[in-house]
């Protein structure tokens, strides 16, 4: 018996939203108003999520080398990442039972854009819907690199016999450690490759890429990543179920 699609609906999806100053762009608007439209599509997004009962999303909203773009731009995105994190928004994700999280470095952000994440992450942490985390200063070869030095100053204090660190070890030390690893990764914009995003989490996540930039991507884009997803085979490095 062939498994109901709906069966096969991915728990966790990670997202690349690539393409909004493309977008802004092609409209003769600044690279902020990309942005703005971007986290409108990202609301939505969530909407998308509870609405099929997915239970885990992630959102590369900032990565560590966004700081080597134009300072007016960096300073848009710290601006828009002021506003999304505004009482009154954050308290429709609230009222929504959505957990919000953030992953990644965090000692470049201004102090009062850190208070803001700070009070997202305890007014969201009880609750028990879907879980939204959004990777801001992150880099993947960063969360290794952490993951790493922290089981290296274990062993420096005699906690910890380099002999015992394994796989699972370091699992708990990298980001999302807690969380099931993503099974579906979705980037937009047109760009065929993951960007230094969950290097460690991305094993066996099945990757779709489509040239829709974000602002874009609807609710049809969005299930046409699904369908995709749902007829495919996850192997896991196994062979496949017919041989």
């Amino acid at each position: 018996m062939t498994p109901d699609p709906a069966d096969r609906m991915p728990n966790h999806i990670a997202v690349i939203m690539d393409g909004n100053n493309r977008w802004a762009k092609a409209r003769g608007l600044p690279g902020t108003a990309g942005h703005r439209a971007g986290a409108e599509t990202a609301r939505d997004l969530v909407d998308g999520c509870m609405a099929r009962n997915i239970r885990y999303l992630t959102l590369f909203a900032f990565s560590s080398e966004n700081w080597l773009r134009p300072k007016k731009e960096v300073q848009g995105l710290m601006a828009l990442f002021l506003a999304v994190l505004k009482r009154k928004e954050v308290e429709q994700f609230h009222a929504k039972n959505v957990r919000i999280q953030f992953i990644g470095r965090r000692d470049s952000f201004s102090k009062k854009l850190l208070k803001n994440m700070s009070q997202v992450e305890e007014l969201t942490r009880s609750n028990t819907g879907l879980i939204v985390t959004v990777a801001a200063d992150y880099g993947g070869r960063w969360d290794i690199a952490q993951a790493a030095a922290s089981l290296a100053g274990d062993v420096a204090a005699g906690k910890l016999q380099v002999e015992q660190i394994d796989v699972e070890m370091l699992q708990q030390r990298i980001c999302l450690g807690d969380l099931p690893e993503p099974d579906l990764c979705i980037r937009t914009g047109g760009e065929r490759r993951i960007s230094n995003f969950l290097l460690w989490q991305f094993a066996y996540t099945e990757l779709f890429f489509t040239d829709c930039y974000w602002p874009d991507f609807n609710e049809q884009q969005f299930q046409l990543a699904l369908d995709d997803f749902t007829n495919r085979q996850r192997r896991f490095g196994k062979h496949p179920a017919s041989e």
